[in-house]
């Protein structure tokens, strides 16, 4: 007799190629609508399943996981961050919980160089007039950005989209400095010439672009906060493709509005997918939809990141992708 498949639970539409292979493997339950499921939602299908798959916009915090049956075991995760997880909460109930981390550094870094450019350049400001026909031919001394060669970059966490980042920023002629909660290694820092700043406080006041790349975390919200934000230089640059929460928005926009730094490119918001109204009002942001990991190479590579966490808790053994309290 051949075992039982695990009931696996897909919250949201996936690409075809993944939905396929899950429901060839597990009798998988697909979200074919892509309709968002609410708390009440999430907690029905948590006690109707082994598995649950969810993404971004679930969350998974500790009163609808309390609410979930005894039958759940697995949160497999469509994606890297878990912010939206209440790990403890889930640990407790002896639910592991697993992500898809590395797959998207390299997409996610091609992003952020690309808000760089965007924001430096003003390409999304000069498109939107090309396209309102309000272009009336070159003048000297019109659409000026800033040039990037010579500039130096602050990475906010310098994991593997920090150091994805620093590699692309450096072939653009940008000096590199961070702020990690420890510096990477003696390696690392020599092969990318970064500079490592214990104080993030003295990174931002010498930097001339901000590149938030770390978690969200109880400890990171609002890392880059009102107070924070007065430190950067007014001809500074403020890029965000980590999470919304990192950054005091209401700050940053009213900033923007006054003239007190340069610019931001943002593809992710504290209120997401609320946007701070301010923010849509500006000629001086690029504000994308959150779509950082969005290639279809990416995202197959999680789906297949999923499958493999789901397939080893099937077999018995600690999904590779797990996580745990303590690494948070």
């Amino acid at each position: 007799m051949a075992p039982r498949k695990p009931k696996v639970v897909v919250t949201r539409k996936l690409p075809d190629a993944v939905e396929t292979r899950m429901r060839e493997l597990f009798d998988t339950e697909l979200n074919l609508d892509d309709t968002p499921m609410d708390a009440q939602t999430l907690a029905a299908a948590m006690n109707r399943c082994d598995v649950l798959a969810p993404t971004i916009t679930d969350r998974l915090d500790a009163h609808v996981l309390a609410q979930a049956g005894d039958r759940l075991k697995l949160i497999a995760n469509f994606g890297a961050g878990v912010d939206h997880i209440d790990i403890e909460a889930a640990t407790t109930r002896g639910i592991t919980v697993t992500n898809t981390p590395g797959v998207l550094t390299e997409d996610t870094a091609d992003l952020t160089m690309g808000l760089i450019m965007a924001s430096a350049r003003r390409m999304v400001e000069g498109a939107n007039i090309v396209q309102a026909g309000e272009f009336h031919g070159w003048t000297p001394t019109w659409m000026l950005g800033r040039r990037l060669r010579g500039k130096r970059l602050g990475i906010v966490g310098m994991g593997r989209i920090g150091q994805a980042l620093a590699k692309r920023a450096r072939a653009f002629g940008l000096t590199i400095h961070y702020h990690n909660r420890k510096p990477v290694s003696q390696r690392i820092a020599d092969e990318l010439e970064a500079t490592y700043w214990e104080s993030l406080d003295q990174m931002l006041a010498r930097t001339d672009v901000i590149s938030v790349n770390c978690p969200h975390t109880p400890a990171t919200y609002h890392l880059l906060s009102a107070r924070r934000l007065k430190l950067l230089q007014p001809h500074a640059l403020v890029v965000n493709t980590a999470r919304g929460e990192i950054i005091d928005e209401a700050a940053l926009a009213g900033m923007l509005q006054r003239g007190e730094i340069a610019g931001a490119g943002l593809d992710v918001y504290e209120h997401e997918p609320t946007v701070n109204p301010k923010l849509l009002k500006l000629p001086n942001v690029v504000l994308l939809p959150h779509m950082s990991s969005a290639t279809i190479e990416g995202r197959i590579d999680m789906g297949e990141k999923v499958i493999i966490n789901i397939r080893t808790w099937m077999d018995g053994h600690k999904p590779p992708d797990r996580i745990i309290p303590s690494m948070l």
